[in-house]
């Protein structure tokens, strides 16, 4: 009976090595399972990465596609700004010459005042046309240091202080922007 015994013996020895080998197949199974896992997360967490990269690229570009289109907005409106304030001195200078021109003078040579007129109208259609419109303050309006400039100060009687006195010269905005302030006289008075 002792072989029995032996037998028996062997059996629960063959038995525990099988469990063994079973828990340890087991084990490497959890441990490529949990491998597994953590190589998953690590791909989320790339997948994630390059997810908010690729929205920040994205929006980035849109943010300079929007800036490109306002800087071509405003080359497009403003662009012309120096040679539109480099004519002005040209509007003044006829402007002045036709206010200068009596009417005897302008009996005596109608044609080349009609002429100026006619240059005058037309500089001022190109300049509208190109956005400058002109800032035509009158005396007795009320001095705006947005668009007026301030030559001189005088008290003169009969007007409150910070009324236009005198008009030196036309200012001029070019679309919403200040081209040139108006030059102006400005009443001192109390």
């Amino acid at each position: 009976m002792a072989e029995p015994k032996q037998d028996e013996f062997l059996d629960d020895i063959e038995q525990a090595a099988e469990e063994e080998q079973a828990f340890a197949d087991e084990m490497i199974d959890i441990d490529a399972e949990a491998s597994a896992y953590d190589e998953l997360d690590a791909i989320k967490a790339e997948r994630d990465e390059f997810k908010d990269r690729f929205m920040r690229a994205l929006a980035d570009a849109e943010n300079a596609r929007k800036r490109a289109d306002k800087d071509r907005r405003e080359a497009e409106n403003y662009g012309g700004s120096k040679l539109a304030r480099d004519l002005l001195p040209v509007y003044d200078n006829m402007k002045r010459a036709l206010d200068a021109a009596t009417d005897e003078q302008r009996e005596l040579a109608s044609a080349l005042i009609e002429g100026i007129e006619l240059t005058m109208r037309e500089l001022t259609n190109v300049l509208k046309k190109h956005g400058v419109t002109p800032i035509s303050p009158s005396v007795g309006d009320k001095f705006d240091p947005q668009h007026h400039e301030a030559m001189f100060e005088a008290p003169v009687p009969g007007t409150k202080a910070g009324d236009i006195i005198q008009v030196s010269a036309e200012g001029f905005m070019i679309h919403d922007r200040l081209l040139r302030p108006a030059q102006v006289g400005v009443s001192s008075m109390v």
